[in-house]
């Protein structure tokens, strides 16, 4: 097996589990591709071998998986990092909630020894793409894992999104910005924002208003076949344009559309981890505080 390694110490790392991890792997023959800024977080600590060390992508095509270590954002780094090429990730959550993560630090040498007998399950996940009209993503990957957000940039006023769905006119919201998210998405910044939470492989996106003028405006579920635009109207020359933890300011002049990308990312999981108790654990539900 070779195995690439992605990821950001937090406090929450325990670097001797991960040395403990690295030197099981060695032992059973796995070649180990480190990325170097990880890497230089491990380079002091006593190893009884050298993994190789990388810093672009094409040096790790031909890698199994690519273990992520940290929290959601550092996941979505990874999943920008890998971009259309088919490495699928196996999240290993060091952060805090981590609904991306498939598993915990203690369980790394227990899940590789499931995937050293192929019962890993490959899960692909919907991506966004972003186009603009003129282009201003020319210097920026168009593409999203969670959501793609317009947002009011230099003004407290709110702005107004035109938006269309397959070229249909849908609604103009008044509002501090709209998103389209994902259903991997659903439990970030769309849930924070009133939407609902989807199973990450429903074959569906979430319009979900930000701070709406009108009440009665209310997340809105759509097919993710469809190409959803946008017309701004704002007092301030410019709007950000965010692909997840990405930002751009744009000319408020520029038209938006999101769509399905023509790539999906891949995650590890296994028989024994289930979306739902996922989901359990990491919102507490059933959790009493008065017990």
């Amino acid at each position: 097996m070779n195995l690439a390694i992605f990821g950001k110490p937090t406090q929450k790392t325990d670097l001797q589990l991960i040395i403990n991890f690295l030197e099981f792997a060695n032992l059973k023959n796995i070649s180990l591709y480190i990325h170097q800024t990880y890497f230089s977080f491990l380079k002091d600590k006593p190893l009884t071998f050298m993994p190789y060390v990388f810093s672009s992508i094409e040096e790790i095509l031909h890698c199994d998986y690519l273990y992520c270590f940290g929290g959601d954002g550092t996941i979505i780094d990874a999943v920008h990092f890998i971009g259309n090429h088919h490495l699928p990730i196996l999240g290993v959550n060091v952060g805090r909630l981590g609904f991306l993560a498939t598993v915990n630090l203690e369980e790394l040498i227990s899940t590789t020894e499931q995937l050293l007998h192929n019962a890993g399950i490959i899960e692909e996940r919907t991506m966004l793409e972003a186009l603009t009209e003129p282009d201003q993503l020319q210097n920026m990957v168009p593409f999203a894992l969670n959501e793609v957000t317009i947002h009011k940039s230099k003004t407290m006023e709110m702005i107004t999104l035109h938006t269309y769905v397959n070229g249909e006119f849908l609604n103009s919201y008044w509002c501090d910005g709209v998103m389209i998210s994902t259903s991997t998405g659903s439990t970030a910044y769309s849930l924070a924002c009133g939407g609902p939470i989807i199973m990450p492989t429903s074959g569906v996106f979430v319009i979900t208003p930000i701070a709406p003028h009108s009440l009665t405006v209310r997340p809105f579920i759509i097919p993710n076949n469809v190409v959803v635009s946008f017309e701004v109207e704002a007092r301030s020359e410019t709007v950000f344009l965010a692909l997840d933890n990405r930002t751009l300011e744009i000319d408020n002049s520029v038209s938006i559309a999101v769509k399905k990308a023509n790539h999906s990312a891949k995650f590890v999981t296994f028989p024994d981890k289930h979306y739902f108790s996922i989901l359990r654990n990491r919102l507490n539900w059933g959790l009493d505080a008065r017990n």
